[in-house]
């Protein structure tokens, strides 16, 4: 059995990798008067960035000329130019390509390209990066945005230590210019001086990891010692709020000015919204769809006995039902959900129906006892999904397929009186192997991250406040971009994958469009907050045509 579900490719289909038509009808209006530009006395002339992926240009799965050079700080330096700006240095990659080597060995994959039905890596064009780690990053650097760093990580003496990095214990990226291998991002920041400077992203990937993990992490909340947190765990928000204090205080400490933003849900993100919690269609007119048609009898015949002792034990919204008329939602694993495995072995072992239907799979009689077992063990924590449950994008691909690790354990817990065909039955992700922590946020680890998301901006929005510094709500941004779409220029952008214009293709980072809108925005706050006028300056904000929303596989 092998439910191969090609739903995003469906919905993708006939897309071209071309510019993404998100256009507005044109309404003729006359154009405003736009003055000169007037920073008020702001001093841009030594501007540096301090971020995570975002601050770095981090696009499609992975950092690239292109993308660096179209980051939101990128942008806003060039508009600083305008009004006394000094330069703006990036540690650029070698290549188009994306990805990383280490002494020649890759250790990061090349950027994703839109192939017309969805996102692929340009690897299945044979493109390889060609930007090694070891090969440091000569020239100051004015954008220390380091993808993957969590709140933490930016005080951590050797966190770009060249010779850790193969230990998963120093960040590649950091260690391309890291001043040392004892150095901390902060430290070799600060040491630039910095006249005005933008703080975004800290405290991101604190919970982006547990995310895309599908909340197989756990809470930090009360633990304050982050060398023992694991690597999908949500950071204490003490912890955070320390860190984030240092930062700014450091940055400021020479009478800096600067603009903060604050974090999105990012659980409002395609990453976690594009997957369908349905997307089991037996009237689909594919393979697939007919096979799960064939298959609804059989399923709804095993669940049917499972869904009496989900009722019996009041919880019948745990209930498994197959639809022979249309979408279904997977079957997931509920860690939170009341372990009722000893019930349902009990239960069908005690039913006098229960050997026929194990007779009826070919199986003898005498096999009721262990298969009742199996099924109590597989589906004691298992339940329906909802609207509720969020998927990450890589659901997409194993939904529907057989887990091939899961039907040679049921083999073996047979002690090999279960035949190979029905085994590979009983493991069909979604259907009838329940889909594992990692592919789904049920609505108690969205609340994990809410919370820790929402002390991480309280922090965030105090010390701003604080410090005199200009402020962005990123938060409500992508919340609008989530839900009415957001209005640049000729266009309205939403975090749809592909088609919104506003997320790139990994689902999580912006596109080139989405971060020239960024970088409107924190130059919106830096008007509001030290009566400059970007907003309404000549060239004062960056234009939406000239930033892309997809880049082509022959850009290298």
């Amino acid at each position: 059995m092998k439910f191969k579900y090609s739903w995003l490719a469906l919905v993708l289909l006939g897309l071209t990798a071309c510019d993404v038509n998100n256009d507005l009808e044109p309404i003729l209006q006359p154009e405003p008067e736009l003055a000169p530009l007037n920073v008020n006395g702001l001093d841009f002339s030594n501007y540096i960035a301090v971020g995570a992926s975002f601050t770095a240009g981090f696009t499609d799965n992975a950092l690239f000329i292109a993308a660096q050079e179209n980051s939101f700080p990128n942008i806003l330096a060039q508009k600083f130019a305008l009004g006394g700006g000094g330069n703006f240095s990036q540690p650029l990659m070698n290549d188009n390509v994306g990805g990383l080597l280490f002494g020649g060995t890759q250790i990061q994959g090349p950027r994703l390209f839109f192939n017309g039905t969805g996102p692929t890596s340009l690897g299945v064009f044979g493109a390889t990066p060609s930007t090694d780690v070891t090969v440091p990053v000569t020239g100051s650097v004015g954008n220390y945005g380091i993808p993957g760093a969590k709140s933490f990580h930016f005080v951590a003496p050797g966190y770009g230590n060249l010779s850790a990095v193969p230990l998963n214990l120093a960040n590649p990226y950091f260690a391309r210019f890291s001043s040392g291998a004892t150095a901390t991002v902060l430290g070799d920041a600060v040491t630039r001086q910095p006249t005005f400077f933008s703080l975004s992203e800290i405290g991101g990937n604190d919970v982006l990891g547990y995310a895309l993990a599908g909340g197989t992490g756990v809470s930090q909340e009360g633990n304050i010692d982050p060398s023992t947190y694991g690597r999908t765990d949500i950071t204490d928000t003490n912890v955070f709020a320390n860190v984030m204090n240092n930062m700014v205080t450091a940055l400021t400490s020479n009478g800096a000015k600067g603009v903060v933003g604050n974090l999105p849900y990012i659980t409002t993100l395609a990453h976690f919204t594009t997957v369908p919690f349905n997307p089991l269609d037996p009237t689909a007119n594919t393979d697939a769809g007919a096979q799960l048609a064939a298959q609804i009898p059989l399923l709804n015949n095993v669940y049917g006995a499972i869904n009496q002792i989900y009722a019996g034990a009041g919880q019948p919204e745990r209930s498994i039902v197959f639809s022979p008329d249309g979408p279904n939602a997977v079957v997931v694993y509920d860690e939170d959900a009341t372990d009722l495995s000893m019930a349902i072995t009990s239960t069908l072992a005690a039913s006098p129906t229960f050997v026929p239907f194990v007779q009826s799979l070919n199986l003898p009689a005498a096999a009721a006892p262990l298969v009742a077992q199996l099924l109590g063990k597989q589906y004691g924590k298992a339940r329906s999904a909802t609207s509720s449950d969020l998927f990450v994008l890589p659901s997409s691909a194993i939904i529907g397929t057989v887990n091939q690790d899961a039907a040679a354990q049921l083999i073996a817990d047979s002690m090999g009186q279960l035949p190979v065909a029905l085994a590979g039955q009983f493991s069909a992700h979604g259907v009838t192997l329940p889909l594992a922590d990692r592919w789904v946020l049920t609505p108690q680890e969205q609340e994990e991250i809410r919370k820790a998301t929402d002390a991480y901006n309280s922090t965030i929005k105090a010390l701003a406040d604080a410090n005199d510094l200009a402020f962005v709500d990123f938060n409500q941004v992508l919340q609008e971009g989530a839900t009415s779409g957001l209005k640049f220029d000729r266009y309205i952008l939403t975090t749809d994958l592909v088609t919104g214009g506003l997320v790139s293709l990994d689902g999580v980072h912006l596109t080139a469009r989405g971060y020239a809108l960024m970088a409107n925005k924190f130059l919106e706050a830096i008007d509001e907050k030290y009566g400059s006028n970007f907003a309404n300056a000549v060239d004062g904000l960056a234009k939406a045509d000239d930033y892309p929303t997809n880049y082509s596989p022959s850009l290298r």
